[in-house]
């Protein structure tokens, strides 16, 4: 008899599961796709981002709202760590202070995690898509046509509403509205910035940018990011995606480890009969993709060397946006805190639990995503073991 069902096999999933199975509860755990982990090997394939070595204070900084942020202490990088540790995997800190497989690839550790699964005896079943409720029980498509489960307890842990061909489709949004569980509207989180560009930036397109600032009213992101052909990518404008997405105006500092004075000075050195753009290479070794975007957002260039040089450290950024949804590489919104125990129970469904990417919150890529959603999927599956045991004994 099936005591325990989790839906979703990406790492909340995965980890709600494990708790369970460590309590001793059988669990099924049901994966619409043909194999597990689909956006997590995805995300690992340019090398697997654990977490981020870094004082738990400073982590817990980057996510909000702030609700999300004990759950996640609970489970911070130190956890990770061991946690990964615990599968055999050896780990290596970079000099940003990310935590990585030495393999560096997600394919090992997704490995030897399903090995484990099946060790404890967690039976999973892939290409069963849920399909809804049918009463009390869970209703899926299946190989072996439609099927029905009754646990005594689930954990949900589906995704959020990016990356739909690699399951997170959000399909599960209306059934849960249906059961009366609070919901915030989805928005893109961890997406690029959409920019019509001139012609004259078609060469620099797809190079990255290194050395510079991305600066909103409350924050600076030095990450590299890619001039891309729809706009502006990567890991640094990721870090500051979530306050651009909600107003607050960008800029670029094409230098930011000088002051302002002394560009103006080095400048003010150059020869007055050099063109402007040979004077800020002599001055300031500014490389080619950084002069092109300059003569993108800062035209018409004053010749004044104090007052480029504001222009320099404060370059306002033209963009149209935030890519669609469907792009980004996560998403906010999701089941609101209000539809939430501390153990992610869902006050409206009693005996089912949620964790990962479709609960309400966000993180910049770099480590945070991944630690959140092992940190809830650990949660959720340990309150549904502890409501399991507590049933069996009533």
């Amino acid at each position: 008899m099936m005591q325990a069902l989790v839906i979703g096999g990406g790492p909340a999933g995965m980890m709600a599961a494990e708790e369970l199975a460590r309590a001793g509860i059988r669990v099924i755990l049901a994966e619409a796709k043909p194999t597990l982990a689909r956006k997590f090997l995805m995300a690992g394939k340019s090398g697997l981002n654990l977490t981020r070595d870094e004082p738990l204070a400073q982590f817990l900084d980057a996510y909000s709202p702030d609700w999300i942020r004990p759950h996640v202490a609970g489970f911070g990088p130190e956890g990770v760590k061991d946690f990964a540790r615990g599968l055999g995997l050896d780990l290596f800190t970079g000099s940003t202070g990310r935590v990585f497989p030495v393999e560096m690839k997600a394919s090992p550790m997704l490995r030897l995690w399903a090995r484990r699964l099946a060790d404890l005896g967690v039976e999973v079943r892939t290409r069963w898509r849920w399909t809804g409720f049918a009463n009390d029980a869970f209703a899926f498509d299946t190989p072996d046509g439609p099927k029905l489960l009754t646990p005594k307890v689930t954990v949900l842990a589906l995704g959020g509403a990016s990356w739909p061909r690699l399951g997170s489709d959000a399909a599960w949004v209306p059934w849960l509205a249906e059961k009366g569980v609070s919901l915030a509207p989805f928005k893109p989180a961890n997406m690029g910035l959409v920019v019509e560009w001139s012609p004259h930036m078609a060469a620099h397109l797809g190079q990255p940018v290194k050395g510079a600032a991305l600066i909103t009213p409350d924050h600076t992101s030095r990450g590299e990011f890619v001039l891309s052909a729809r706009g502006l990518e990567g890991g640094g404008i990721y870090a500051i995606a979530a306050r651009v997405r909600d107003g607050a105006p960008l800029s670029l500092d094409l230098a930011p480890d000088l002051r302002l004075d002394d560009i103006a000075h080095r400048l003010s050195r150059t020869p007055a009969r050099d063109s402007l753009p040979n004077r800020l290479r002599k001055a300031l070794r500014l490389d080619p993709v950084k002069l092109a975007l300059l003569q993108e957002w800062g035209r018409p260039l004053p010749s004044d060397p104090l007052a480029l040089a504001r222009k320099l450290k404060a370059l306002p950024v033209r963009h149209l946006g935030p890519r669609p949804l469907t792009e980004a590489i996560s998403s906010a919104g999701g089941i609101a805190e209000t539809a939430l125990t501390d153990g992610l129970e869902l006050t409206a469904l009693p005996g089912v639990f949620a964790a990962g990417e479709m609960l309400d919150w966000e993180a910049p890529t770099g480590g945070y995503l991944l630690t959140g959603c092992l940190a809830t999927g650990r949660i959720a599956g340990q309150a549904a073991a502890r409501l399991f045991g507590a049933q069996s004994t009533d």
